[in-house]
């Protein structure tokens, strides 16, 4: 491994505060990350795409990529089917070598792996990992009808060498192409070799703002507004807007602010408007029939109508801007040249300005206004209460995706995101790890959503939530430094509950949620443990036996997300506590 990529491997170990593993894992790692995070532009857990060890069938790492959401399991495809109807997915293959060469040899057992991957017959030996994403796998191949288009396929052999199109190497890869598409399971196979001088780009990727340009000529300029730099209202062609939403892969950019809501599927009455009149005679009406997108970027530069936006979000729009992606996917440019969207774009930097402008925006879903006003102050005030905490307990709670992406000062492990808050608060206070088991839409939707939400209800008081991302942390360090038994970390939201419980045997009655007095004299002694990670490990070693002495096996996906385990789980804690 070269000098440069091993300073960005030991980066990444650093900002995810791994710890080294040997510098080939190191880098498989490594190269997961940055090849998945090309593909897939939202934060996501690493370890769940590793699948290098024995019996690896030559695959380091996979990501199954459905209607933009990373699967991972058979109950995300359900999901997603209710939700949207259809089922467009991308399969991401990393094989990685820490040597100066590409191998023929290592790329052929590369290619070999990925297509018994697919066989109905598979030759090779199987780790546990590779048999969970193949159940996976079989399980989206089977609902086929609901698919928009084949899957896409995606294969990357990354080296620390420099690439030249060798040509036994070049015949291999064309070789496992033309093989993987007669299966007829692909309409296209993309197989790279990625050199260290690629891997290292793609790293830095990782930590840039989002940056595009494009032609803004039908627009005008609002007049001067306190705190706001710039602002345009106009019209945009299609294909213009399409370099504002969609990536170089052609996957829909991580740009939208509210992403506790994030799409609400094809089959949300205002989307299914949105889709008929797109998809009907009255297509040219969609310019003034539809509110358009109002998008806010900290940085703006111009030449004339070129228009070079940076770290940029759109605060309203979501709904529209992902039925245009599939329209923009399924229709030929001599149609699409013939669309234009309204668009409303605003340069800030201020933070209270962005907030009003998403309140004042924000009407087409059915999220409530006085809902969208709390979610939105809250989540703003949660943002800044975590900021007052120093040292072991700083965290940075991650209201806006990718919000931390260029501060090199914020180290991404402790970087809590709404998904992870989500599920931690609702197991550790509700004592429903089963139930987070499931796609985190649902959970949005079941507590998030309704008209008293069950989280992130605006009476309830700082600390718990603080609590809850603390306690995540804690447990996430503890794998990540191989201080708790890895296996059980597909168990991790059970072990939160099971940690609080061994602390504080019963939950906070939700009547006292929003007592600050009771709310801190509950969650102090845990913060307290939390603090010292010797006792914080004894804890969860706890948890672990708990587990064990329950008899319950985690490695049965289908147990875990029972109501059953986690009351099993209960006995089995009044059982050790006696």
């Amino acid at each position: 491994m070269d000098r440069i990529v091993k300073n960005l491997v030991d980066d990444l170990l650093k900002s995810l505060e791994l710890s080294s593993d040997g510098q080939e894992k190191d880098f498989e790692k490594f190269s997961n990350y940055c090849l998945i995070s090309k593909e897939y532009n939202k934060s996501f857990a690493l370890e769940l795409t590793c699948t290098g060890s024995g019996d690896d069938t030559g695959i380091d790492g996979i990501a199954i990529i459905g209607n933009g959401q990373l699967i991972e399991n058979k109950e995300d495809i359900d999901f997603l089917l209710t939700n949207n109807n259809f089922l467009e997915a991308t399969y991401v293959f990393v094989q990685s070598k820490t040597s100066n060469e590409f191998s023929s040899k290592e790329i052929n057992n590369f290619g070999f792996g990925v297509k018994d991957f697919f066989s109905e017959r598979p030759k090779l030996r199987r780790n546990q990992e590779i048999e969970d994403f193949s159940d996976i796998s079989n399980y989206l191949l089977s609902k086929a009808s609901k698919f928009r288009s084949n899957p896409k396929c995606k294969l990357y052999y990354v080296s620390n060498g420099i690439w030249k199109n060798d040509q036994n190497n070049v015949a291999i890869i064309e070789s496992t192409r033309s093989e993987l598409i007669s299966t007829n399971l692909f309409p296209e196979v993309i197989f790279n070799a990625i050199d260290a001088n690629e891997i290292g780009r793609l790293y830095r990727n990782t930590k840039n703002s989002v940056t595009t340009t494009f032609v803004f000529q039908d627009k005008v300029t609002l007049p001067d507004l306190p705190g706001i730099s710039e602002s345009y209202l106009g019209i945009l062609p299609l294909l213009e807007f399409k370099k504002i939403l969609i990536d170089e892969n052609d996957s829909i950019r991580n740009i939208f602010y509210d992403n506790v809501r994030d799409f609400q599927g094809i089959n949300n009455p205002v989307n299914t408007s949105i889709s008929e009149t797109l998809n009907s005679d009255a297509r040219e009406l969609f310019t003034v029939l539809n509110n358009g997108v109002t998008i806010v970027a900290n940085d703006l530069k111009t030449s004339g109508n070129r228009f070079t936006i940076s770290d940029y979000q759109i605060v309203n729009g979501c709904q529209t801007s992902n039925i245009l992606f599939d329209y923009l996917n399924n229709n030929t440019t001599e149609t699409i040249n013939n669309f234009h969207l309204p668009i409303k774009l605003i340069v800030t930097n201020n933070d209270e300005v962005k907030n009003k402008i998403t309140i004042a925006t924000n009407s087409q879903t059915a999220i409530k206004r006085e809902q969208l006003q709390a979610m939105t102050d809250y989540q703003k005030n949660l943002e800044m209460y975590f900021q007052t905490f120093d040292g072991d307990g700083r965290l940075f709670y991650e209201r806006r995706s990718g919000q931390y992406q260029t501060d090199g000062n914020v180290l991404r492990a402790r970087i809590i995101n709404i998904k992870d808050l989500i599920k931690s608060f609702s197991s550790i206070f509700y004592e429903n790890p089963d139930r987070v088991t499931t796609y985190f839409g649902s959970i949005v939707t079941q507590n998030v959503e309704s008209e008293s939400p069950l989280i992130f209800n605006s009476n309830h008081n700082n600390i718990l939530y603080y609590t809850a991302a603390f306690t995540y942390y804690r447990l996430d360090t503890l794998f990540n430094k191989r201080l708790l038994d890895t296996n059980y970390r597909k168990v991790k939201f059970f072990l939160l509950m099971l940690f609080r419980m061994l602390i504080n045997k019963e939950p906070l009655d939700t009547k006292y949620m929003s007592s600050e007095r009771i709310s801190t004299e509950y969650c102090s002694p845990i913060i307290g443990v939390l603090h010292n990670i010797d006792n914080s490990r004894d804890k969860f070693e706890n948890a672990i036996e708990i587990i064990k002495l329950s008899g319950l096996n985690v490695n049965d996906k289908q147990l875990i997300k029972q109501v059953s385990f986690t009351k099993n789980l209960k006995e089995a804690f009044n059982v050790f506590g006696s």
